[in-house]
């Protein structure tokens, strides 16, 4: 499928602040930036660099103080939230299933029309059909991180938010959700756009990387460059791990 190179989505002159302790605090910092179809984005920088931060204001889970997002080139606030996050889904660290069975959890948020394609969508996500009718609570980790892509699937979003979506996994079950978001990518033409602490992880996945530093934008480009040859004194640092 070819994905062409459309805008999705647009960060203009966004910040976000919030009040901690008496004091303010920006946690995203007057950010531009564009995010194109079929393409896997990796969020990178220190802890409290304001990548989470700035994932959740992505799908109004938090607003902006100031700036705009436009999903569409319509703004964002214009948006239902729920029919919103349909389009722009998000991945937690931990999943959050229902108790259950896994076809119980697909047709808890989906359409009864859909429940006949609840094989097809598992398979998508790279699970074995069979497991529609198992227990959610005897699942690994990986398991039901791929139910919750599942899950989503059904509601045929154009763009997977995900923060840290294999922080809790081991080496080979992260591998595999790193393929599985580089599979959907490609075939879907999804955009993901993925918070990730590990330089090597968004090396694996490719495309491009967004350096944030205390909330601001300092870096961005293909990923290798990025992570490879930083433009700035800040890319540099965080990539010599000279930034705490």
């Amino acid at each position: 499928m070819s994905c062409g190179n459309v805008k999705v989505l647009e960060a203009r002159a966004v910040s976000r602040t919030i009040r901690k302790k008496g004091t303010e605090l920006t946690t995203v910092d007057s950010i531009d930036f564009s995010f194109h179809t079929g393409t896997v984005y990796n969020l990178v920088g220190p802890s409290g660099a304001g990548k989470t931060s700035f994932l959740r204001l992505l799908n109004r889970l938090d607003e902006p103080t100031s700036g705009e997002i436009f999903y569409r080139d319509k703004p964002l606030r214009e948006y239902p939230p729920t029919g919103l996050r349909k389009k722009i889904a998000m991945l937690f660290q931990e999943p959050y299933l229902f108790e259950g069975s896994v076809r119980d959890n697909l047709n808890y948020c989906c359409p009864d029309k859909y429940a006949n394609n609840i094989e097809f969508h598992l398979e998508r996500a790279g699970l074995k059909p069979d497991m529609a009718d198992k227990e959610v609570s005897g699942l690994s980790m990986g398991e039901k991180q791929r139910v919750a892509i599942a899950r989503s699937l059904f509601q045929e979003p154009e763009i997977f938010l995900l923060d840290e979506p294999t922080s809790a996994l081991d080496p080979t079950s992260s591998r595999k959700i790193e393929q599985l978001i580089l599979k959907l990518s490609q075939e879907l033409c999804l955009t993901a756009i993925m918070v990730t602490h590990n330089p090597d992880q968004a090396r694996r996945l490719g495309g491009e990387t967004l350096l944030l530093v205390q909330g601001k934008l300092i870096e961005s480009g293909q990923t290798e460059q990025v992570l490879t040859e930083p433009s700035t004194e800040l890319g540099r640092k965080y990539i010599n791990n000279e930034l705490s």
